[in-house]
């Protein structure tokens, strides 16, 4: 009943999107807040960046601590755990009496908490499916796109409507409401993984010719470099559509938009992946983000934003599973949290990275521009170590035939 590929696997994975599209929240909210936190406390652009970056930061630690959680003990401790440490963090940011206070909330609460709901959830639904797996894993991993997608238009209309502390104090009574229901549907155990020696060997032999700790660090690497560049639409489209005279309401509209063609994005590449593997999945998003961050840098008009977010999101919203996806291929499963959680915590460092290098940017130039184009040279580090693992993959390819 509780098996690989059985109709509980299927159950499992849509409450494991719930909760990702819940849990969410704590990646998209503080882009939403930040013209309201930055107007209540008097600080500049790169100040309040800070805080976002602290978030990734948190969300990043998150992601290799509550990896190794979810590995020894299973996914409904974890996220339990994950659950009342962001409705903690939201209602304690709400309260926050200074700007660093709240970024603090922001790191070592909510977006530590938040992690869980991403990479770990990804890591605990590879164990349930192995006919369809990239496809269920890039399924789950859309929960935090469609999180994406809701939450900057509900928070953007509590900030307006009320205040961003109201919205903070709403968002963890929805958590603590929401989330803690949905865990249960997480009580049974993954399935055996199968840890022998035989097994570990024989993932050993597949990683590429490498040491595992080195793919590891190859992977980290072009996590970084994607996620400079992913973070500079995503973290600051609402503060540039307000430089522009455009209003946070298009913005959010925007970001709303690029995570909704995401979730198109994750869904195609997972499918994809199962066909031709991760790294290949992984060279396709590269490219193609590439080609939609440049968009940016020729765009300013109402409409042709709208347009390069939308192909933004269906563009790169499938490379960061794909890190899971590889993972998956080439490490064995008992250690897939542990890795998976490492591996997106590059892509963090990247997104916290490229956030406050963003605001730098603009606050030095008076613009977004340098911020695009910044993003675009760390996009193409990311396809370059990209295109030096596949060509280990087709020598070593190349050599078993």
């Amino acid at each position: 009943m509780h098996g690989i590929d059985s109709r509980y696997a299927w159950a499992r994975l849509v409450a494991s999107v719930a909760l990702g599209t819940v849990g969410a929240v704590g990646m998209w909210g503080v882009v939403v807040a930040f013209p309201a936190v930055q107007a209540e406390f008097g600080a500049s652009r790169a100040a309040v960046s800070v805080s976002y970056t602290t978030t990734m930061l948190g969300f990043g630690a998150g992601s290799i601590v509550l990896g190794r959680v979810l590995d020894a003990r299973g996914a409904f401790f974890t996220m339990v755990m994950s659950t009342l440490l962001l409705a903690a963090g939201y209602a304690a940011a709400a309260m926050a009496p200074t700007l660093w206070l709240f970024a603090a909330a922001q790191g070592v609460l909510i977006g530590f908490g938040s992690a869980a709901c991403f990479m770990p959830l990804v890591a605990d639904t590879s164990h349930w499916f192995l006919k369809r797996r990239a496809l269920a894993m890039a399924i789950c991993a859309s929960g935090n796109y469609l999180g994406g997608a809701l939450w900057p238009k509900i928070l953007d209309v509590l900030i307006h409507g009320y205040d961003w502390r109201t919205a903070y104090l709403v968002t963890a009574a929805v958590c603590v409401g929401v989330m803690l229901p949905l865990c249960l549907a997480l009580r049974a155990p993954s399935p055996s993984h199968g840890t022998g020696t035989a097994g570990a060997a024989a993932h050993s032999a597949r990683s590429l010719g490498l040491s595992p700790n080195t793919l590891q660090i190859w992977l980290a690497v072009a996590g970084v470099g994607c996620c400079v560049a992913m973070s500079m639409p995503q973290v600051h489209i609402v503060a540039y559509c307000v430089d522009l005279g455009y209003g946070t309401t298009r913005g959010a509209e925007m970001l709303s938009l690029m995570t909704a063609f995401g979730i198109v994005s994750r869904v195609v590449s997972g499918w994809i992946a199962d066909r031709v593997g991760g790294i290949k999945t992984l060279l396709l998003g590269s490219t193609l983000q590439a080609i939609a961050l440049f968009g940016y840098l020729v765009s300013d008009t109402l409409v042709s934003l709208y347009l390069v977010s939308a192909l933004f999101g269906l563009f790169q919203g499938g490379i960061v599973p794909s890190y899971g996806i590889i993972v998956r291929e080439y490490f064995p499963p008992r250690e897939a949290g542990t890795r998976m959680g490492i591996a997106v915590s590059a892509t963090i460092i990247g997104m916290a990275l490229g956030g406050y290098m963003g605001g730098e940017l603009f606050d030095m130039t008076g613009s977004y521009r340098a911020a695009f184009i910044n993003g675009l040279l760390w996009n193409a580090l990311n396809g370059a170590v990209v295109w030096f693992l596949l060509f280990r993959q087709n020598r070593r390819m190349v050599f078993a035939t």
